[in-house]
C-alpha cells in the first residue's frame, strides 16, 4: 500500500473507492503483494528439492487458493473443511499435507480417498488409526511423523507449538520408538519427518537448531532402516505488525535451510501462511463515534472483534491509518468496536489520526487471521472480501446477509 495525492491505494486501487462502493466492514487483499511472497520462497529454493505448501488455516478464500495453486503452491491443511477448499478451488490433491493433532476417523478416509501426498501424525493412535484406514481402502499412506523438538519458538504463548507442555507432536526422544512400532504396520509409508515450533518468529536462530535436531534424527532413522526422504520443517516466520519491527528475510532463511540440508537426499517441505499472505490484507472499518469518558478518548468504529479478533485475543498490534490524510494532526485514543464485550477493540492508548465520524480507516497486516477467525457473535454478519488486481478488483466473497445469519435454523 502507499500514498497517493493523500489517498491510500492497494496496488492501483484507491481504497476509499472501495469502501464507497461495497461497504465497511470489509477486507480487501492484494493479488501482487500475496505473489511476491510466495515467488520470494519458491525462487530462493532454486533448484533445491522442496515443495512450499502454503498454510490454508491463514486465509483459506477459494480465490486465494486457486491464485497460489496455479503458481505452483502445495497446500498445509488442518480440517477435512480445508481440504474440501483446496479441492473446490482446483488444487491438486498430490500437493496436500494433512496436519493437525485431532484429525477424525472420518477426515482421515476423506484424505485418503482423494489420494492426498502425506500425512503429518501427531500421536501413535493416529498412526494406527490412519493404517486401519488405508487398510480397509486398500491403499498405502504417506506419514510424517511430527516431532516435538522442546525448542522456545519465543513467540505468544497461544502460537508457540514446539515445547514438551504443548499438545502437538510427539516428543523428540521417543520419535525412534513410534517409528520402529509403525514398522509394523502395512499400509504407511513411514517416508519423512515434520516439526513446527510455533507462529510469528522474529529471531530465526531456534529454528535453525531445530534443523540440526531434526538432521539428526533423520540420520537415525535411516540407520535404523528407514527411507526417509523428506523433511517437513513447518511454517512460522513472522511479519512485522509495528513500524520498525524487522522481519526474517525469507530469502535469507530458505538459504539457510537449503544450506545445512545440502547433499543430505532429502526433499523439504515448508508451510508459510502468514509470511504470504498477512501484509497483502487490510480491514477497512467507518469510524461511528467520537466520545469521551474522562480523560480518555474512545473512537468507535463499524469492525468489532467479531470481525479482527487477534488484538482482543492476542493483545497484537495492528497500525491502523486513514484512507485520506489530512493535517489535523493525531489523538491518543482507545479504537473500539460495537461489540458488547469490554474486549472488543482494535487498539488501546494509541496515537492515530485525528479522524471524525464518517472517515474510513484501515487496519493493516490482517490478510492472515483475520477473516477466517471472523464470527456472527452479536448476530453481526460477516465482512466481504475483496481482492484486488492491478487497477480492479472484484468481491471474492459477498457480505453476508441477515438471512445468512439464520440459514440451517428453524423455529420448530
Amino acid at each position: 500500500m502507499e500514498y497517493r495525492d493523500q489517498t491510500l491505494y492497494s496496488e492501483d486501487v484507491a481504497l476509499a473507492d472501495i469502501a464507497r462502493r461495497e461497504g465497511t466492514p470489509a477486507y480487501v487483499y492484494s493479488t501482487a503483494a500475496i505473489l511476491e511472497k510466495f515467488c520470494a520462497y519458491q525462487e530462493a529454493f532454486g533448484d533445491v528439492p522442496h515443495r512450499v505448501c502454503y498454510a490454508v488455516k491463514a486465509n483459506g478464500n477459494l480465490a486465494i487458493l486457486k491464485l497460489l495453486a496455479e503458481a505452483g503452491a502445495g497446500f498445509d491443511i488442518v480440517s477435512g473443511g480445508e481440504l474440501f477448499r483446496v479441492l473446490t478451488a482446483g488444487a491438486d490433491p498430490a500437493s496436500v499435507i494433512f496436519s493437525g493433532v485431532g484429525k477424525t476417523a472420518q477426515e482421515l478416509d476423506y484424505a485418503l480417498e482423494h489420494r492426498i501426498r502425506s500425512f503429518n501424525c501427531e500421536s501413535e493412535p493416529e498412526v494406527a488409526l490412519l493404517d486401519s484406514l488405508a487398510t480397509r481402502r486398500g491403499v498405502q499412506a504417506r506419514v510424517a511423523v511430527r516431532v516435538n523438538p522442546d525448542i522456545d519458538a519465543a513467540t505468544h504463548p497461544y502460537i508457540s507449538t514446539g515445547l514438551r507442555k504443548h499438545k502437538f507432536g510427539i516428543d523428540i526422544k521417543d520419535a525412534e520408538a513410534v517409528y520402529d512400532g509403525a514398522k509394523a504396520l502395512g499400509n504407511l509409508i513411514l517416508e519423512g519427518v515434520s516439526c513446527h515450533i510455533g507462529s510469528q518468529i522474529l529471531d530465526t536462530a531456534p529454528m535453525v537448531e531445530v534443523i540440526d535436531k531434526m538432521l539428526a534424527l533423520v540420520e537415525r532413522l535411516r540407520g535404523n532402516g528407514l527411507p526417509i526422504r523428506t523433511l517437513d520443517l513447518g511454517g512460522g516466520l513472522g511479519v512485522p505488525y509495528k513500524p520498525g519491527e524487522n522481519a526474517p528475510d525469507i530469502r535469507d532463511y530458505v538459504q539457510t535451510l537449503c544450506e545445512r540440508v545440502q547433499g543430505r537426499g532429502l526433499e523439504i517441505l515448508i508451510e508459510p501462511g502468514r509470511s504470504i499472505v498477512a501484509e497483502a490484507g487490510v480491514l477497512l472499518t467507518r469510524v461511528l463515534y467520537r466520545k469521551t469518558n474522562g480523560d480518555r478518548q474512545f473512537v468507535i468504529v463499524d469492525a468489532g472483534m467479531n470481525d479482527l479478533i487477534r488484538p482482543a485475543l492476542y493483545h497484537s498490534h495492528h497500525e491502523i491509518i486513514p484512507l485520506r490524510q489530512n493535517q489535523a494532526g493525531t489523538i491518543i485514543a482507545d479504537v473500539v468496536g460495537p461489540v458488547c464485550e469490554s474486549g472488543d477493540f482494535l487498539a488501546r492508548g494509541r496515537e492515530i489520526a485525528n479522524v471524525m465520524p464518517g472517515d474510513v480507516l484501515a487496519v493493516c497486516t490482517t490478510g492472515a487471521y483475520g477473516f477466517v477467525a471472523a464470527s456472527n457473535y452479536n448476530a453481526r454478519p460477516r465482512a466481504p472480501e475483496i481482492l484486488v488486481e492491478g487497477g480492479k478488483y472484484r468481491v471474492i466473497r459477498k457480505r453476508e446477509s441477515y438471512e445468512d445469519l439464520i440459514r440451517g435454523e428453524s423455529v420448530h
